[in-house]
This record gives C-alpha cells, sequence and structure tokens, in this order.
C-alpha cells in the first residue's frame, strides 16, 4: 500500500540526553514502525512517505516528505496534553530498567503492566492530537509515541 512510513528522521538537535536503554527503544521502534505500519495523510496520495520528527518547545513538528524528498506537509502536533502522561511514564521506565536489574519476576510484571497502560494512553492522545490530518493504526500510534518521548526524555 501507498498509505506507509518508508523512512524516519529524528531531529538530532531535539534529542535529549538517552540512556543505552532508551537508544535501543528508539531504534526498535523506528525499525518495528518500517517493518509495519499504516500512515495516511487525509486528501493526499503520494505515498509511501518519510517522515522527519522534531521538538519545538511544546510542540512536535512532523515533516511529511514524499520518495524523492519533497516536502508534502508539515504537521504540529500540541505536545501539553502528553505532559503528564510522559513524565509518568519516564518514571515509570527508570523504575522498569532499575527493577530488571534487581527485582523478583512479579515486581516487574507489575511495574510493566503500568507502564504499558501509561504507553497505551499517551498513544492514544497522539493519535487524536494528530486527526484528522494524519491517520495511522494503533500500533504505528504506539510505536511513534515511544519516539515522541525519545525526543523529550531528560533522564
Amino acid at each position: 500500500t501507498k498509505d506507509r512510513l518508508i523512512d524516519i528522521a529524528l531531529d538530532q538537535k531535539s534529542l535529549g540526553r538517552a540512556s543505552a536503554n532508551i537508544e535501543h527503544e528508539r531504534e526498535v521502534a523506528i525499525f518495528d514502525i518500517l517493518d509495519g505500519n499504516a500512515f495516511r495523510l487525509e486528501g493526499v496520495n503520494n505515498g509511501p512517505y518519510k517522515l522527519g520528527l522534531a521538538g519545538a518547545e511544546d510542540r512536535l513538528v512532523m515533516t511529511i516528505s514524499s520518495e524523492s524528498d519533497v516536502i508534502i506537509a508539515q504537521h504540529f502536533v500540541p505536545l501539553t496534553p502528553l505532559k503528564r502522561i510522559m513524565k509518568d511514564y519516564f518514571m515509570i521506565c527508570e523504575s522498569y530498567y532499575e527493577a530488571v536489574r534487581t527485582a523478583p519476576p512479579t515486581k516487574i510484571q507489575a511495574i510493566d503492566v503500568n507502564r504499558r497502560a501509561l504507553h497505551d494512553e499517551g498513544s492514544g492522545v497522539l493519535r487524536d492530537k494528530m486527526q484528522p490530518k494524519i491517520v495511522v493504526d494503533d500500533d504505528t500510534a504506539r510505536r511513534l509515541f515511544t519516539l515522541v518521548c525519545s525526543l523529550h526524555w531528560k533522564g
């Protein structure tokens, strides 16, 4: 299908300092998105697309280009509705990474359940804020939320 992403570039100036765990999550999210995604620009049929992600103040800047690098659209997503979710997500990720090193499996599982719930909540809010201009499936929204978090990671 043409309604998909074939490349994702993160603005290096927008990236926060990241641990090896965050770098790994970033790489996996990009790989997983490119491996299978649904990404549609409403009213545009120029796919497949390349996506550039950057942070600008309290907004996510999504630059969508054609295969031949012609910019088709730019979409600004307000991040204010995601701030609390991202803050909580960062805290629980730190707890999760620490627990993986020292805690029993039951504690790791409990933290992971909460981490996944926050991740689902964040991806839903992000998906809602992209619509109606950009339409994505649930898996793509989840992985995009991971990338948005990686742009704002300060840990």
